[in-house]
């Protein structure tokens, strides 16, 4: 192509603030280069100027290039063990008024599935989830809260019963899980961290971070929670330096600041 990948990168920081030097290069050059290619657009300079100059162009880039395969209740072995162990110690340490972040929410479906297990513990009145995606497309469709039938599949069937309603062929949240979580942009690379959190979920995002920067969201979240606060990763990944940044492993996927 006319103009390399390094001038891209350069470009794309600019534009929309997102480094893809901190994503797995020949894995994320692949997509892009795969999404160039379906425009027929010849070359990273023209392609460039087709994202300064075409909304619909730039908005279908960010939306390609952030990772949102996402789904309630993702790994429900893991989401037993916070009802059973990690959200009562929460309650036990902290009371009922708790800060929870869920980042790189997607398209929802997680903070929704915080609401809901939270829901089981203590009134929705109490319930308030931070959440925050890079992609504002994804954010927009969270807010939309509608979700096909294998998007819920995992959702325990009292809460499927009580807080979705079936609209055509998708299933809607209701308003009252809605209400309970509040959605933002932030960039996990460049952005400044919410502070005092009790417990912080970012599953299945960070396994296309290059080391360094996996290295840099870990310490980051470690400064953001409380004494005794609680991160929640995703089942494909692992915090390998995890004592040397200061956490305590309660699980697999369970990480405490002590």
């Amino acid at each position: 192509m006319a103009y390399d990948y390094e001038y891209f990168k350069k470009e794309v920081l600019s534009l929309t603030g997102i480094d893809l030097s901190c994503y797995k290069e020949k894995q994320m050059k692949r997509r892009i280069d795969t999404l160039i290619g379906k425009h027929k657009i010849e070359g990273y300079d023209r392609y460039v100027a087709g994202l300064k100059s075409e909304t619909s162009l730039f908005d279908e880039f960010v939306n390609y290039i952030t990772i949102n395969v996402s789904e309630f209740y993702r790994n429900p072995e893991q989401w037993k063990l916070m009802d059973e162990q990690v959200i009562p110690e929460l309650i036990s340490k902290f009371g009922k008024n708790l800060k929870i972040w869920s980042a790189a929410c997607s398209t929802g479906d997680e903070p929704y599935s915080l609401v809901m297990a939270l829901s089981k513990h203590m009134p929705l009145s109490n319930i308030k989830i931070h959440a925050t995606d890079l992609d504002k497309q994804v954010i927009a469709k969270a807010k939309a809260g509608l979700y096909s039938e294998k998007s819920i599949a995992a959702v325990p069937e009292d809460l499927k019963k009580k807080y979705f309603t079936k609209v055509g062929p998708s299933y809607k949240i209701a308003d009252e899980v809605k209400s309970r979580v509040e959605f933002k942009e932030h960039n996990l690379l460049k952005d400044n961290y919410a502070t005092d959190c009790h417990m912080i979920v970012c599953r299945n995002v960070l396994i296309y971070f290059t080391e360094e920067a996996k290295d840099e969201v870990f310490h980051k979240f470690y400064k953001s929670l409380i004494s005794k606060g609680v991160l929640f990763i995703g089942s494909t990944e692992q915090i390998i330096n995890y004592k040397d940044i200061g956490y305590e492993r309660k699980s697999s996927f369970f990480y405490q600041k002590p």
